[in-house]
């Protein structure tokens, strides 16, 4: 793998590009063979403005059917390039699913992954057997039975802070499941569905999905709200059945510290666990 850089090498010039895309006819973000993914369309796009075969660095890779409101990448191009109108030409040759929001040069030491200082995700849920408006239903997931958002807050106020998610992260080999949960509450949105916010530094792969499936065993009133902190704390695995599905999961913010603090967060990610790859 490629040792990541802050700047990029002489005779290109790091862009920062802001964009959303609807994730349910994608494989995912990272390329994978013979499969439509974000990263293989975006990086055949910029292929063809630009003459040269780019490598895109995302902010956190979202898995298969999950939805961006604002995700960054950064990319580095041939300096000579015109990077005028480049939102919108891009946007004329991608497909409608995907938009690109801006482009702009990125200030010195931005790297969209190991500068980022949090990432922020929703998911929809739609409660109460009720039936799913044909608008709603790519980013919204459905749920039998009626949800308590009281006690979902609950427990969700319990897993906040610093501490090992291993009970709540689809297993993979190697890296750390130590993560800080910096948000975490539910709320009726203006058509009664059950919408959480989810924030941290980072999340460790289906994370945000496990935490919401626990979330909702105590909203239907299967397990009391204390049930989610004995779970964390005690390391025990909760069943593959819990992760709910991708499509009701959105990242809607990734947060950056002033332009100051990119070398200092930069180095924090490269010499702590968090350097690992961040992900849905």
């Amino acid at each position: 793998m490629k040792e990541p850089t802050l700047n990029p090498e002489s005779g290109f010039l790091r862009l920062r590009v802001d964009l959303s895309y609807d994730g349910t006819n994608f494989a995912g973000w990272a390329k994978q063979p013979d499969q439509r993914t974000l990263q293989a369309e975006i990086e055949k796009a910029l292929a063809v403005l630009t003459q040269s075969q780019l490598a895109t660095i995302v902010a956190g890779r979202t898995d298969a059917g999950v939805h961006a409101e604002h995700q960054v990448i950064h990319v580095d191009i041939p300096e000579k390039i015109d990077i005028s109108n480049f939102a919108f030409r891009l946007n004329q040759l991608l497909d409608e699913d995907i938009r690109i929001k801006s482009v702009v040069y990125a200030p010195a030491n931005f790297h969209a992954r190991f500068t980022a200082s949090a990432r922020t995700y929703r998911y929809k849920i739609i409660d109460g057997a009720r039936i799913t408006p044909p608008l709603d239903r790519h980013d919204s997931a459905e749920w039998f039975r009626e949800l308590d958002i009281d006690l979902m807050n609950q427990a969700s106020s319990l897993v906040l802070g610093e501490h090992d998610f291993f009970a709540f992260c689809k297993f993979r080999e190697g890296g750390t499941t130590i993560r800080n949960l910096l948000q975490f509450e539910w709320v009726r949105d203006e058509k009664g569905y059950a919408v959480a916010t989810i924030k941290a530094e980072s999340f460790r792969y289906n994370m945000v999905r496990n935490l919401v499936g626990a979330a909702v065993c105590v909203g239907e009133k299967r397990f009391e709200p204390e049930w989610m902190e004995k779970t964390l704390k005690d390391k025990v695995r909760i069943p593959d059945s819990y992760v709910f599905p991708a499509k009701g999961l959105s990242l809607i913010k990734v947060d950056y510290p002033s332009e100051s603090e990119y070398l200092t967060r930069y180095n924090y990610y490269m010499s702590s666990t968090a350097s690992e790859e961040p992900e849905s």
